[in-house]
Order: C-alpha cells, then sequence, then structure tokens
C-alpha cells in the first residue's frame, strides 16, 4: 500500500512542478510526502493553500491543491530530536546524534551554516538538507508559509546561499545559475562591493528579473565584515600573516566563520606528566596571569576557547591565576564550572584530580577593550589550600579635568595558602597603539599617561610584605612607565627578551607584555621556576579570521612557582572533582 502511495505522490510531484515552475519555486519529492503525516515525516499540512502568485497568477479551480502541502515547515534544528533529524536526506542515527551532542554543547545553534561544523555534516550535505532546515529559538515557531519567506531570509533565517561570500563553484549549484553568470556575480560584486539586496542581481550581466525570480528563494543577501588587508583569506602559498585572532563562539553573529568547518576535528594536547606539587622535595605553588582579550560569555562558550583554558591550567599545575580583559563577569564562570564538572573529552580523559575550583571578578570595570569596558578576577583551587581572604578594586582619583580616570584601577586579592598570607595585585594596562591603529597620529598626553600605573599603588607596595604585582602591563618591563615598582626593589620575573603573546603567524611572539614582579620578601621563596607557557593554545574549534586554528587569546599566560606551606592533599579518584555548589562561598566569591 505504502508503495502505491510513494508512486501516487511522485506523480502528483511531477504535476504540480510545472505549475510551480512559473513562479520560481521547487517542491522536493519529501515535500509532497509530508502530506497526512502517516508516512512518518517531520512537515505539517496546511489546510489553506498559499497563493504564490502575489495577485498576479491564480490557480484555477481544476488545479485546486488544498487539500495537500504547498508550504513545508522547516525543521528547526535546535528543537528537533535524533528520530526528527533522521527524516532529513541523508542523516542516520550517527549524524543525528552528533547533530544534538553538539548542540547541547553550543547551547544551540544560531545559523543554519553552523550545522556544516558537526561531524558527519560538512558543507556538501548542508547544501542538501539546507532548504529543509530552519534556526530559531527553542521555545519559539519556526513555521514559515510561502508569501512570507522571502521577508524572513532577509531578516532572521539564511537558509540559501550568500551572493556576497559565495563562490563561483558554490553559485554553480543554484538551479539556473551557469558559470558564465557565477563569474559575472563574482566579478560584479569584486567591482562594486558586497550585494545590498537580492534585487541587485538583475545588474549583473545575463541575469533579468525572470531568472532572479527563478532563484531568489535560493539566495541571500548577508553584509559581512570587509576583510582585513592583512589576512590571506584562508589560501594556501601566500606569505601574508593573519591579523590578531579573534575567539568567539561558534555560533557567534559577530564574525563571518569559515565555511566547512575545521579539517582536524579533534585537537592535540600536550603530553605532560603527572604534575606533584613538588620542587626539591618541597611544597610548591604556581601562580599564573593571562590576559583573555575580550572574553566575553559568548566566546567563554566556545568548546576550543574552555578547552585551551581549562586544559592549560591543569597541564602546567596552576593552582592561582590571575585573568584580565574580561567582556562580562559570568565568562570566567564557564571556566570555572568546566574544571569542576569536566564535560569537555579532553577533561574527562585526565588522569588526575581536576581540584575544586572557585572564581572572583571585579565589581567594577578594570580596563578598556576595543567592545568597552573589561574587568579583572581570579580563578583558584580551593582543593589545594588556596583561600581568598577579600578582593578589592583600587581606585584611583580622576586626573585629566573631566571627571573621568586616566589611569586604570588595579584590582587586589588577599590569598590564604595553606598559613601563608599573600597580597596579589592584578594589573590590565592597554599596550600603546601601533601607527596602523592611531592611524598615523601621535598619541596625546592623556592617552600616554593612561599606561601608566595609578599612584593609588605607592601606598600599596609600601603597606604590603608578601606581594605580587602581575598582569598585562602592555610594556616591556625595562619601561619607564613601571619605575613605581623598580623603587621598591620589586623584581620582573620576565626578562624584556622573552616575548608573552602570540599569534598563529608568529608563534614565538613578538613584544614582552605580561610578567610577574615580586616583592623582595617572595623572593626568598621564589623556586626559580618561571615560565611564559605557548604549547597547546590553538584548538581546532577556534576561528583564525577566514581560517580555523586559531589561538584563544593573543596572550600567553605567564606562571611562577613558589615554595608553600601546605597541607598534605587528600587522595582522589582520577580525574574527579567535588562540584562546588556555592552555598559556603562569600559575598564577593562567585
Amino acid at each position: 500500500m505504502s508503495n502505491i502511495i510513494f508512486n501516487e505522490c511522485c506523480r502528483v510531484t511531477a504535476v504540480f512542478q510545472n505549475v510551480l515552475s512559473g513562479v520560481g519555486l521547487r517542491l522536493s519529492t519529501t515535500l509532497i510526502l509530508a502530506m497526512g503525516g502517516s508516512l512518518g515525516c517531520h512537515r505539517s499540512i496546511p489546510k489553506d493553500p498559499t497563493d504564490f502568485s502575489c495577485g498576479k497568477r491564480k490557480f484555477s479551480a481544476a488545479c485546486n491543491f488544498s487539500h495537500i502541502l504547498v508550504n513545508q515547515e522547516r525543521l528547526n534544528i535546535n528543537t528537533a530530536t535524533e528520530e526528527e533529524l533522521m527524516t532529513l536526506p541523508g542523516v542516520n542515527r550517527t549524524v543525528a546524534r552528533n547533530i544534538v551532542q553538539y548542540r547541547d554543547c553550543i547551547g544551540g545553534f544560531k545559523k543554519v551554516e553552523d550545522l556544516a561544523l558537526v561531524s558527519g555534516v560538512g558543507a556538501t550535505k548542508l547544501e542538501v538538507i539546507k532548504l529543509e532546515i530552519c534556526v530559531s529559538s527553542r521555545t519559539s515557531s519556526s513555521q514559515h508559509s510561502p508569501s512570507s519567506l522571502r521577508k524572513d531570509l532577509d531578516s532572521q533565517f539564511y537558509t540559501g546561499m550568500n551572493i556576497n561570500t559565495a563562490t563561483p563553484a558554490q553559485l554553480m549549484s543554484i538551479r539556473g545559475i551557469t558559470e558564465k553568470i557565477a563569474k559575472n556575480v563574482v566579478s560584479y560584486r569584486a567591482e562594486h562591493g558586497p550585494f545590498k539586496s537580492i534585487e541587485d542581481l538583475v545588474k549583473v550581466k545575463h541575469i533579468n528579473s525572470s531568472l532572479l525570480d527563478k532563484i531568489r528563494f535560493q539566495v541571500f543577501v548577508e553584509r559581512s565584515r570587509a576583510p582585513s588587508t592583512n589576512t590571506n583569506a584562508g589560501l594556501p602559498g601566500t606569505t601574508k600573516c593573519h591579523p590578531s585572532p579573534s575567539s568567539f563562539s561558534l555560533g557567534s553573529d559577530d564574525l563571518d566563520l569559515p565555511p566547512g568547518g575545521p579539517t582536524q576535528i579533534v585537537s592535540v594536547r600536550p603530553n605532560v606528566d603527572r604534575p606533584l606539587g613538588l620542587r626539591d622535595g618541597k611544597p610548591v605553588v604556581r601562580v599564573a596571569t593571562w590576559s583573555l582579550q575580550g572574553c566575553s560569555c559568548d566566546k567563554a562558550n566556545n568548546p576550543g576557547v574552555r578547552e585551551v583554558m581549562c586544559m592549560t591550567l591543569l597541564e602546567n599545575d596552576i593552582k592561582l591565576l590571575a585573568v584580565q580583559d574580561l567582556l562580562e563577569h559570568e565568562a570566567i564562570d564557564k571556566f570555572c564550572a568546566e574544571l569542576n564538572q569536566g564535560t569537555l573529552a579532553s577533561l574527562q580523559k585526565w588522569k588526575w584530580p581536576r581540584g575544586l575550583w572557585k572564581s572572583v571578578v571585579s565589581e567594577k570595570p578594570t580596563g578598556h577593550s576595543s567592545k568597552g569596558v573589561s574587568y579583572s578576577g581570579f580563578l583558584w583551587d580551593s582543593s589545594s589550600g588556596i583561600d581568598l581572604k577579600d578582593a578589592l578594586v583600587l581606585e584611583s582619583p580622576a586626573a585629566n579635568g573631566n571627571g573621568s580616570h586616566i589611569h586604570h584601577p588595579l584590582y587586589m586579592a588577599h590569598f590564604l595558602i595553606g598559613s601563608f598570607e599573600l597580597t596579589v595585585v592584578n594589573v590590565h594596562m592597554q599596550a600603546p597603539a601601533s601607527p596602523e591603529q592611531s592611524g598615523g597620529k601621535n598619541q596625546n598626553s592623556d592617552e600616554a599617561k593612561c599606561q601608566r600605573l595609578p599612584p593609588s599603588i605607592q601606598g600599596t607596595l609600601k603597606g604590603e610584605k608578601d606581594l605580587l604585582v602581575l598582569g598585562n602591563f602592555g610594556c616591556s618591563p625595562q619601561s619607564s612607565e613601571l619605575d613605581t615598582l623598580r623603587k621598591e626593589k620589586f623584581c620582573p620575573l620576565i626578562p624584556s627578551t622573552q616575548f608573552t603573546n602570540i599569534t598563529t603567524c608568529s608563534p614565538q611572539g613578538t613584544r614582552c607584555l605580561d610578567n610577574i614582579w615580586v616583592s623582595r620578601s617572595l623572593q626568598k621563596i621564589y623556586s626559580g621556576h618561571c615560565m611564559v607557557v605557548r604549547e597547546g593554545l590553538t584548538n581546532p574549534w577556534i576561528p583564525d579570521n577566514w581560517s580555523w586554528g586559531g589561538v584563544a587569546s593573543d596572550h600567553c599566560p605567564v606562571f611562577a612557582e613558589f615554595y608553600a606551606d601546605l597541607p598534605p592533599k587528600e587522595l582522589s579518584r582520577p580525574g574527579m572533582a567535588v562540584v562546588d555548589r556555592g552555598d559556603i562561598l562569600p559575598k564577593h566569591e562567585r
């Protein structure tokens, strides 16, 4: 019986295809098979057919298709179950499970194109199913009738091909576009810039209004950011370097993600021995600083960024970390939760205890970035005998005449490490703008003053005994801006010849911006071991401009090791951690 129904549906498809060809619509066999719902398809049957001709052409009474499907409910990939996803062409149980797992990992798809990043899908399979799927929130409806589809494509759901980024080969996959027309589209785009609307296609040679009507439902216009002149656009055989990589979540609307996804799915982490927390038989604690380059919650949700951040702490046995350049308070919570719960495969495979991590973030901004104000914070393993005593922002007086601060506030915290009290001052100072960034103009005096340590640090340096001043200083340790530290007998652990920045085209760095300055008393318990971490800072899932495999931040983590009177650690099962419920945390801890 089912075979008879299928054959009849195919016959109706052929007839109906001819009817709809005059208005530039295509109807797949799977669309017709949606009728009745008895064949198990996810698409529903509307009661009333939509007039595709928009008042220009009416179907006759002899061609009344009101009893079958003429509009398609696209499958919302943010809410679909594995069984529903398996109704899509070429999606089996394994691929459907990968889609669901990846969706849960990133918190939901934001574009249809994000589906190509899932293992087993890719760009080729996406082209087959993209007209049958959509993306919306997990609570909103995703139904669209053909009459409203044109508006939806331009405003919310991009389910065709973006004519502003498509290559000639991709354009030729559009029904009605020949090789000659595809080249004309790309040539017009290169000469006149991105298309502002689909209607602009009629300006391209050999595309008239009739052809436009046939292809308009297969394309859309999305204006992307202008590519940097410093990028090689991911093409092999070029020598230009990428600009400093930006790390966003994989579904971020702030970045046009490269098509097809990374070629390498699984990241490779450095091989490390079991961290013992000992140096010459004595217990030590490693304290580090890491500027996270505009870290928002969106960026922290990127599984590649989370893996780099968390695994770097575990592999290098870092127990106390000062972070800078947080765009949102909650971003650091993402890393803390990952360390405690271990949802990523790499953390689940970690053979040794992960610890019990806590975090705190400054209530007030401590710096500025290109995206606005930023905050500083601390992340520490409380199972290693480290506890936060208090934390506060060191305000600086307004001194530029207009009521605004010319010095970035510092973030200071007191930690108890066993029976030892350590004071840590977290610094975030922007590096001077390069000639390209400043447009060749000289920086005024206020801008130069912004790079100096605030006067409030002088009282702190004199009043505290065991003190670390660490973070992103934005300059070399030899800079005169840091004379205040030298006058108080502080010593930088990273020499100016050792660079602390990193990019994919310059993995060894070019500048020494991050450092750890130790007071005279702490120099006595410094183990002599200090390091700029450069291994394991990239991940296949981190965008690198128009390519993949970027760095989590353009700053490297820097750590120093100190002898400490720590209590014996309790043995726990490998890879296990007690999840911190937060019910005993002080108010200032997150």
